[in-house]
């Protein structure tokens, strides 16, 4: 088992260089000055810099690690660890200069997150958990809302499919119906960490990308709350072939996070959908 001190320490090291470089980059970028990946992904020029400089200090201290990253996908080695990075999450924000974006990078060991960091620059704020520790933001333990769901914010995002936005706009349009606060913050990890931190209640995302949310459900589940995919069933990570394709039709899997308080009537919500 490797040392979980060194874990956190070079995922801190890798997290803070990358947002130190990404923080001289953010009011000055140019938003003409990108390339469409897809429709609806954006890649900047940030981040492939954030992605070097995370991927050069896990590498260097753990050479052997399987590493899993948004960008430039596997580095197809075989082992029990798999790092899955995600540079900026929230690029979309990041382009236009929204300050709701930050990186994700998580750690799993034998098909179960082990740890999992999650660092918004913009307000300094540091997230991680360690599997059967608990989750912590700034070195403060913290802990799901006891909200319930007349007072609960519910929390979307959405994969890159005309189903998936279709999905999501759905549940949207139902829950404000139902006059619950309801809104899209652009930002998987972000809005992993704002449920497991007590901000927000819920967050549901169909067919999100693995890296997006990796280290956000092991700060969910370490700070008391609940993780399943929309059938209700446990979300697991699988690892497997298909997370090492780094296309459109790989790796896309529904879930939805929650204080566990409103996980059923939430689940209720989309089978309706």
């Amino acid at each position: 088992m490797e040392n979980i001190n060194k874990i956190k320490t070079i995922a801190t090291r890798a997290a803070k260089k990358a947002g130190e470089h990404l923080l001289k980059e953010f009011f000055n970028f140019d938003r003409s000055k990108i390339e469409l990946k897809s429709k609806f992904e954006i890649l900047t020029k940030c981040d492939l810099a954030s992605e070097r400089i995370i991927l050069d200090e896990i590498q260097k201290a753990f050479p052997t690690h399987a590493i899993l990253s948004e960008e430039s996908g596997s580095n197809l080695l075989k082992s029990e660890y798999l790092w899955i990075i995600d540079p900026i999450d929230g690029s979309t924000n990041f382009s236009f200069h929204n300050p709701l974006w930050s990186i994700s990078i998580g750690l799993a060991k034998d098909n179960q997150l082990i740890f999992g960091l999650v660092y918004v620059p913009i307000l300094k704020e540091l997230y991680w958990a360690e599997k059967n520790k608990g989750a912590y933001c700034n070195g403060k333990k913290i802990k799901v809302s006891n909200l319930t769901d007349g007072n609960s914010i519910h929390t979307f995002c959405h994969g890159g499919t005309k189903g998936d936005i279709q999905t999501a706009l759905a549940y949207y349009k139902k829950q404000k119906l139902d006059k619950l606060d309801c809104r899209q913050l652009g930002s998987a990890a972000i809005e992993l960490a704002f449920v497991a931190s007590g901000r927000t209640e819920s967050i549901m995302i169909p067919g999100v990308r693995i890296w997006d949310i990796a280290a956000g459900v092991l700060l969910v589940r370490e700070a008391g709350g609940q993780v399943t995919d929309f059938s209700g069933k446990p979300w697991q990570l699988e690892f497997s072939d298909t997370l090492f394709k780094n296309n459109e039709n790989s790796s896309r899997k529904d879930i939805l996070a929650s204080n566990c308080l409103v996980h059923k009537e939430v689940l209720k919500v989309i089978k309706k959908i």
